[in-house]
């Protein structure tokens, strides 16, 4: 069988990812490539390319970075590439209609979580706020309304209730492309259906507002965990200790009944390994944080340089 000529969609480097597993199969043959544009990074704000632009580039492939991938434009070029199916993997923009009509067998998406669970813009990092102990990787086909095309292929993972973003990310990019290269394939050849989803099942993964970043105490040992592992890659959790803000990198949590809400906030233990906060149900050990204008640090760091006692409150 020949090769199936694909158009690839994607930015970041859950995407590029995908795409090097497409480069080294020779089943695919990658005739263009589609990324959004430079974007200012770094604490100089730097001209950056995305991952997935520098790794086309670094294959000689043709790369497009158009701000909108809709106008008449665009589609003109990218039907030249005479792609049999798009390929689509995080890239950041909603595609048109007049864009799936390209290619003979539409676009697919690989989305990070179990459809119809956790549609939208932020499925991984849903999933681990919201305390899942089972995700995964869809290949879905894509259609007009966001998450909700068939689903050729998925591949599900366990979660304890330590993993983090930074660890779930590259596992479920990997299953990612396993998906690609046997579901994918077969859908392509013909010997695989699209499944229809289960729409009443639906759950929503809206995009992350920094504003939530901010720990509330108040709420349960377990609720604050979650959301420290889930936003770890960005925009990350902070609170303030003294008057100055501190981010909160890791953490793990005990459930302890018969809680006293006066003391929420407070710290109730200081080892070398942990410093204990009470909360609104349970209590938080933050293992890992980085306090203002200072790198990364572990809590028998952080103890050498701060007069740090049982009483000291959190958040205000």
């Amino acid at each position: 069988m020949s090769k199936v000529r694909v158009c690839f969609l994607g930015t970041p480097d859950f995407a590029a990812t995908a795409l090097k597993s497409m480069l080294e199969d020779d089943h695919f043959e990658i005739v263009g490539v589609i990324s959004q544009p430079d974007r200012p990074a770094g604490r100089k704000m730097v001209m950056t390319a995305s991952p997935v632009k520098t790794l086309a580039l670094s294959h000689g492939l043709k790369i497009l970075t158009p701000e909108s991938v809709n106008k008449d434009f665009m589609i003109e070029q990218i039907k030249s590439w005479s792609a049999e199916v798009a390929v689509v993997v995080a890239f950041g923009q909603i595609l048109s209609l007049k864009f799936l009509e390209i290619f003979r067998f539409g676009a697919v998406n690989i989305h990070g979580s179990l459809l119809p669970k956790w549609r939208g813009a932020a499925p991984i990092q849903r999933s681990l706020e919201a305390g899942d102990s089972e995700t995964g990787v869809t290949l879905q086909k894509i259609v007009k309304a966001l998450d909700a095309g068939d689903i050729i292929g998925i591949r599900k993972v366990t979660v304890d209730e330590s993993m983090q973003a930074s660890d779930l990310f590259p596992q479920l990019a990997k299953l990612g492309c396993d998906l690609l290269h046997v579901e994918l394939m077969d859908y392509v050849r013909g010997n695989l259906s699209p499944v229809p989803q289960d729409h009443s099942a639906m759950t929503v993964a809206k995009k992350i507002d920094k504003a939530e970043a901010k720990i509330d105490f108040n709420q349960s040992a377990e609720k604050i965990h979650n959301k420290v592992r889930a936003f770890n890659l960005g925009p990350g959790t902070f609170t303030f200790l003294n008057g100055k803000k501190i981010k909160i990198l890791k953490t793990s949590f005990t459930a302890v009944a018969n809680v006293d809400p006066a003391k929420t906030g407070k710290v109730t233990d200081v080892t070398s390994e942990f410093i204990s906060i009470q909360t609104g149900a349970g209590i938080l050990k933050i293992l890992e944080l980085q306090p203002e204008s200072r790198n990364k640090m572990s809590v028998s760091e952080f103890l050498k340089g701060h007069d740090f006692k049982i009483g000291d409150i959190f958040g205000n």
